[in-house]
């Protein structure tokens, strides 16, 4: 276990959103905090839109594989973050769970990625103040 606060973000597939997310956090936080990511039903790759669009921001995403869900994973985190797909994670006493309500990439095209891409920026930044957490500029 790690002093640094963690974060996991999951979502079905861990092939859009929360890969998005946790990249997002990794960035922003210039290794500040730990990071993780996982789906109850992983995809068999990332979105291509996705590493498309995280790739115009400088950020390589290419590399991630989507992972599935597990207890441990959720258990080993402060902060778990469902992005807006149903998905019920396990609950343990002491942890910070949020619902982030976000289009689905799935299916679609950079274009319409691109303002979930930023969405999620907004939101990981809000994440980091509400940590006490300094964010990359």
């Amino acid at each position: 276990m790690s002093d640094k606060p963690s974060v996991l973000f999951v979502c079905v597939h861990n092939a859009g959103r929360s890969q998005m997310a946790a990249a997002w956090l990794s960035h922003l936080s210039e290794g500040h905090v730990e990071v993780r990511s996982a789906g109850s039903d992983p995809g068999a790759e990332v979105n291509p839109a996705a590493v498309a669009v995280m790739a115009e921001v400088g950020i390589d995403i290419s590399a991630e594989t989507p992972k599935i869900l597990t207890v441990d994973a959720v258990r080993e985190s402060d902060v778990c973050i469902t992005m807006g797909c149903g998905d019920t994670c396990p609950v343990f006493p002491g942890k910070r769970y949020l619902d982030w309500q976000l289009d689905d990439p799935a299916g679609q095209g950079v274009e319409a990625v691109r303002p979930i891409r930023d969405e999620i920026e907004r939101r990981v930044r809000g994440l980091l103040d509400d940590m006490g957490v300094p964010a990359r500029r």
